[in-house]
């Protein structure tokens, strides 16, 4: 477990548990806003900026693949994945069960199909060569073992040698303590949001940045974290480097 994470000047981040995080959005839903559409409408457009990034100039020419869960996790994927088709991306998502999305994700996959991305399902899939492989599977809601199809779509990403970026934290990995699942999702890069989970250990998830999903100051003293969103001045991403 990793108790802080440094910025690229030095300044110390403290990292959180899944249950500082749980409380953190609580507080932020019901008390303090921001909402969950709101914050996941901020993780998603960091997500595609960031992958935007990763990509470089030519960007739009390449194969982006989403693969997204059906919780919050998911929405910022389906969300991010819109962002990008706005821009002209070649997009396809893959939602591991459509028929179960939640109430948030399921507005965000109405919005996307008003775009060029398409939505491709688990046989489909396997016909695919990415460039960039996004995984919005889980986040911090792993319950044990990856199964059924988010066992299918990590083990299917597992074998590709494209670039891979995870949402919050790779699924599959446990958001307090960095146990891993044996399939779990190994990415080159994760994005992680609103703080830092003690569990993201570098050789799991990879080059680690840190986005701003806009939860307030008042609501981080809350639970007494010294933090502000002031350190991110006038980026919305950083990036974040283990406190050693």
């Amino acid at each position: 477990m990793i108790s802080e994470f440094l910025t690229n000047n030095g300044k110390k981040i403290p990292a959180v548990t899944l249950e500082q995080m749980v409380e953190i959005d609580r507080i932020a839903m019901e008390i303090n806003g921001p909402n969950l559409f709101q914050m996941m409408e901020n993780a998603g457009r960091n997500l595609a900026e960031i992958t935007i990034n990763s990509l470089g100039k030519n960007w739009k020419e390449q194969n982006i693949i989403v693969l997204s869960g059906t919780g919050g996790n998911g929405g910022g994927g389906i969300c991010a994945a819109r962002h990008l088709a706005n821009r002209g991306g070649n997009v396809k998502v893959c939602i591991s069960d459509i028929s179960n999305l939640k109430e948030v994700p399921s507005y965000q996959l109405h919005i996307l199909k008003s775009t060029s991305a398409n939505i491709i399902n688990a046989e489909e899939l396997k016909l695919e060569n990415p460039d960039i492989i996004i995984d919005a599977l889980i986040g911090y809601s792993l319950i044990g073992e990856p199964k059924g199809n988010i066992l299918s779509l990590i083990s299917w990403a597992n074998s590709k040698l494209s670039l891979k970026i995870s949402l919050d934290i790779p699924s599959g990995v446990d958001a307090t303590s960095g146990e891993h699942s044996i399939n779990y999702f190994k990415p080159d890069l994760t994005l992680t949001l609103a703080l830092p989970k003690t569990g993201l250990i570098s050789s799991l998830a990879g080059e680690l940045f840190l986005g701003d999903i806009g939860i307030t100051q008042k609501t981080y003293k809350m639970i007494n974290i010294n933090f502000t969103n002031s350190i991110f001045q006038k980026e919305f991403i950083i990036p974040l480097f283990e406190n050693k």
